[in-house]
C-alpha cells in the first residue's frame, strides 16, 4: 500500500476512454451520477466536474448532522458560487470526474508533488484540481450528481481531519497564488476570504476575551456579529434547502471558533 496518489495514477495509466471517474472506497454514488458529471463533460472546455455530497451516516450522531448540513452549504454555497466563475477550487476527492487525456499530461506533475522538498501524501483532490486549473481547463460542480460518502461520528476523527484539510489548503494556495489574476476576480475574494477569514474571526475571538479578561466587561459588539453572521447564514441555508434542521446548524459556530479555528492556525504553523 503506497497510498492513494499512486493508486490514483496506476489506476488512471491503466484506464481508457474519454472520462475518468474518481471515487473514494466509502462513498456511494446515485445511479444516474455517471450520467449528469458525463453531460457536464460535453463541454470540452471543462477537465474536472465534481457531485454534490452528503453524509451517508448522516443519522448516526449530532456530529454527523451537523457535517452534513456543512457539506450542503460547501457544495451549494462555495462551489457552487465558484462554478459560475468557472474555476471550482477544489473538485472534491469522493466523487469527481476528469477529464483523461488532460489527467495524463498532468500525471507526471501529480505524482511528483513536492512541498518544502517532501514528497506531498495529502490533498490529493486540493493539487489535482489546481493543476486542472494550471493547464487551463475549467472546473465544474453539477448539484444533482448525489454521492453520499461515510463522515466522522466523533469530534477527535473529524479535527484530524480538519487539520490535513487545513494544511492542503494552506500549501495549494501558496502554489495556486499565480493562476488568480487569470482567473475571476470574484475568486480571488474567495480564495482570500477562506483564507484570511478564520484568522480574523480569531483574532476578534481573542480580543473580546482580552476585554473580558483585563477590563471585566462583556464584547457584547463581537457576540452579536458572530451571532448575527450565524443567524443569517442558517437562514438563507434553511430558506434555500427548504429544511428548517439548517437552524441547529448554529451550534457549528462553536466548534468552529473554539476547536477548528485553533487547528487551522496549528496547520498553519506546521505546514
Amino acid at each position: 500500500n503506497v497510498g492513494k496518489r499512486k493508486a490514483q495514477i496506476t489506476a488512471i495509466r491503466r484506464s481508457s476512454g474519454d472520462l475518468v471517474l474518481n471515487i473514494d472506497s466509502d462513498t456511494t454514488i446515485a445511479s444516474d451520477v455517471i450520467t449528469k458529471l458525463a453531460r457536464k463533460m460535453r463541454n470540452p472546455a471543462i477537465g474536472a466536474a465534481m457531485g454534490q455530497l452528503t453524509a451517508s451516516s448522516r443519522r448516526d450522531t449530532w456530529l454527523t448532522r451537523l457535517i452534513d448540513m456543512e457539506y450542503w452549504l460547501a457544495c451549494n454555497e462555495e462551489r457552487a458560487a465558484q462554478a459560475r466563475f468557472g474555476a471550482v477550487m477544489c473538485c472534491c476527492g469522493p466523487c469527481a470526474m476528469y477529464r483523461r487525456s488532460a489527467l495524463v499530461s498532468l500525471l507526471d506533475e501529480y505524482e511528483t508533488q513536492l512541498f518544502r522538498g517532501k514528497p506531498s501524501d495529502f490533498g490529493e483532490d486540493r493539487h489535482l484540481t489546481i493543476l486542472m486549473l494550471k493547464a487551463g481547463f475549467q472546473t465544474e460542480y453539477v448539484a444533482d450528481a448525489i454521492a453520499a460518502t461515510v463522515v466522522p461520528d466523533r469530534l477527535v476523527p473529524y479535527l484530524r481531519q480538519q487539520l490535513r484539510w487545513a494544511r492542503s489548503t494552506y500549501r495549494d494556495t501558496l502554489l495556486g497564488l499565480h493562476l488568480l489574476p487569470s482567473l475571476d476576480g470574484y475568486l480571488t475574494l474567495d480564495v482570500v476570504g477562506q483564507n484570511f477569514g478564520p484568522l480574523l474571526l480569531a483574532l476578534s475571538v481573542l480580543t473580546g476575551i482580552a476585554e473580558l479578561a483585563f477590563t471585566g466587561t462583556v464584547p457584547w459588539w463581537t457576540v452579536l456579529m458572530i451571532a448575527s453572521m450565524t443567524l443569517i447564514r442558517c437562514s438563507v441555508a434553511a430558506f434555500r434547502a427548504r429544511e428548517l434542521r439548517f437552524f441547529g446548524f448554529a451550534l457549528h459556530t462553536f466548534i468552529h471558533v473554539f476547536l477548528i479555528i485553533p487547528v487551522k492556525a496549528y496547520a498553519l504553523c506546521t505546514l
